[in-house]
C-alpha cells in the first residue's frame, strides 16, 4: 500500500495521483507538481489515503511544494493570458482559413508552452498556423485535435435534467454507452432525448443500465404469454420494471381483462443470462428494437444509427 494524493490540473480534467510526503493536504489546497509537460500548478481534490500498489502508475512523482500566494498570482496571470491567446489564434484562424474549431488554450505554470485544443471534421494542415503563433508568444505551442466529448467536457454547461453536466464535474473517464441501455430502461429512442450537449448518447444512461439489466432478466417480455396464480394463459401487456409487476390481459368469458400482478406470482420462461450467446435472447432483442422503430420516423431512425455509430 502507498500513500496518495488525487491532483486536478483544470476543471472537468482527469485526477492524477502524486506522492503527499509530510504536506499537510486538504480537498482545495493548491500545490506545485512535476508532470511530462512541466511544472504544473494543480488543486487536490481528495484526502490523502492509501492504495494498492498494482493502481499506481510508476514512478509516483512526489508534491514539490504547496502553493504560496505567489504562486496563485501566477496562475492567475496565466488565466488572464489564456484569454488573450484564445482571441489571438481565432484570428489567426480565419487568416488562414482553416477548417477548425477551437475550444481552449492552457498555458503551462512556468509558461514553457502554450497548447490550444480544438476540433475538426478531418485532418487539419496547421503548420503554417504554429508558425505564426510561436512568433506572437515566443514559446512552444502545441495544437491538439479532441473529439466533441472532449470539448464538451471542457466547456462544460447544463444537461437537460438541469444540473452540471457530469463529463465537467466529476467524471474522470468517458464510459461506453449503447442505444440498448436506453431500450431496457424503457426509454423514448427519440434521438433528441437521449442525446447529450455533445451530440452523443448521454453519459447517465450508463448510470443505472446494470440494475435495470438485473431486473429485466426477472421479467417476462411484453407479449409473452404466462401463466396466472389460477392456471388461466395471459398475455403480457406491460411490465413495471422498479415494482416488478406485470399488466397482463386475460380472456373471461370471451371478454378480455387486464389484470395485474407481482411477478413472483405468474409462471412463464424466464430469460436466459448472457442474451448475446443465447439465440432466443437475440431473436426478442431484434424484435423488441423492431417494435420501437415502428414509432420512429426515417429521420430519427438514421440519426439513431449515426448516435451509436459515433459511440462505438
Amino acid at each position: 500500500m502507498k500513500k496518495i494524493v488525487s491532483v486536478r490540473f483544470r476543471s472537468g480534467g482527469k485526477p492524477y495521483y502524486f506522492d503527499p510526503l509530510e504536506f499537510e493536504l486538504k480537498r482545495g489546497s493548491h500545490v506545485i507538481v512535476e508532470t511530462v509537460r512541466g511544472i504544473e500548478y494543480g488543486t487536490v481534490v481528495g484526502s490523502i489515503r492509501e492504495v494498492e500498489d498494482e493502481k499506481i502508475q510508476q514512478p509516483l512523482k512526489p508534491i514539490m511544494r504547496v502553493a504560496t500566494p505567489k504562486d496563485d498570482e501566477q496562475d492567475a496571470q496565466n488565466r488572464e493570458k489564456e484569454k488573450s491567446a484564445i482571441s489571438v489564434a481565432k484570428e489567426k484562424i480565419r487568416k488562414h482559413e482553416l477548417d477548425m474549431k477551437l475550444i481552449d488554450v492552457e498555458y503551462t505554470f512556468d509558461r514553457n508552452k502554450i497548447v490550444f485544443y480544438f476540433t475538426a471534421d478531418g485532418r487539419v494542415d496547421f503548420r503554417e498556423l504554429v508558425k505564426d503563433l510561436a512568433g506572437v508568444f515566443h514559446t512552444r505551442i502545441e495544437l491538439r485535435q479532441i473529439g466533441v466529448r472532449d470539448a464538451t467536457k471542457m466547456l462544460g454547461g447544463l444537461g437537460s435534467c438541469g444540473r452540471e453536466l457530469c463529463c465537467h464535474a466529476y467524471m474522470a473517464d468517458f464510459v461506453p454507452v449503447s442505444i440498448k441501455m436506453a431500450k431496457e430502461q424503457n426509454l423514448s429512442l427519440n434521438p433528441g432525448k437521449i442525446s447529450g450537449m455533445c451530440g452523443r448518447l448521454m453519459c447517465c444512461l450508463q448510470y443505472e443500465s446494470d440494475t435495470y439489466s438485473w431486473l429485466n432478466r426477472k421479467l417476462p417480455r411484453v407479449g409473452d404469454d404466462v401463466t396466472t396464480p389460477y392456471g388461466n394463459v395471459a398475455k403480457v401487456q406491460s411490465v413495471d420494471v422498479l415494482r416488478q409487476r406485470v399488466r397482463v390481459i386475460v380472456d373471461v368469458n370471451d371478454e378480455k381483462e387486464i389484470e395485474e400482478y407481482a411477478v413472483e406470482e405468474l409462471k412463464f420462461t424466464k430469460r436466459q443470462g448472457g442474451g448475446k450467446n443465447n439465440k432466443n435472447d437475440r431473436k426478442n432483442d431484434r424484435n423488441d428494437r423492431n417494435n420501437h422503430e415502428e414509432k420512429l420516423s426515417k429521420e430519427e431512425l438514421k440519426e439513431l444509427a449515426e448516435l451509436e455509430k459515433k459511440d462505438n
